[in-house]
């Protein structure tokens, strides 16, 4: 059975196993949680990605995928890359979300990973609404195939709206 918590927090400061970067498909760094996540993490974690730029994902990550990576100086064991969908009102792409969660849970296990943070994937940049982002990201870890997983939520509005969405 998996534990699901959510914190109100910031996702590089988590003591986990896998902290999962919302990234870009460049993998190079961004905004958002992804520049906290390669700030914090220091060289290493764009190291790494430059590497896998230069191999399997030299078109970048489609949306949706996960790819390992060390964590370099984060207090995390691995991040776990996902390109998030970008919001669209014409165009359902819940499936894509549920596949970043998904996907990053299965590369978690594969890597032996007992305890996940999430970010909420999409709510940022990408424009997707959070109550939605919850509902899917909720329903998506249920049956997770670690034994926590923690939504690290940044701000109160944020950690609101999981909140009622696991309700």
């Amino acid at each position: 059975m998996t534990t699901i918590e959510l914190v109100l927090g910031d996702i590089t400061e988590q003591h986990v196993d896998v902290v999962v970067n919302a990234a870009n498909s460049s993998l190079l760094g961004g905004s958002g949680v992804d520049g906290a996540i390669h700030r914090r993490g220091g060289p290493e974690i764009l190291a790494a990605c430059r590497e896998l730029r230069a191999g399997h994902y030299g078109g970048g990550l489609p949306t949706g995928q996960a790819v390992a990576t060390t964590a370099g100086r984060l207090p995390a064991r691995w991040v776990v890359h996902t390109v998030g969908p970008v919001w669209s009102d014409t165009e359902d792409r819940s499936q894509l979300l549920a596949d970043c969660h998904l996907n990053s849970l299965r590369v978690a296990a594969e890597l032996g990973a007992a305890s996940v943070a999430f970010p909420a994937i999409s709510t940022g940049i990408y424009r997707w609404p959070v109550a939605s982002a919850a509902r899917i990201a909720l329903a998506a870890v249920r049956d997770a195939p670690v034994e926590l997983v923690r939504f690290v939520l940044f701000s109160q509005e944020t950690y609101d709206a999981y909140e009622r969405a696991r309700s």
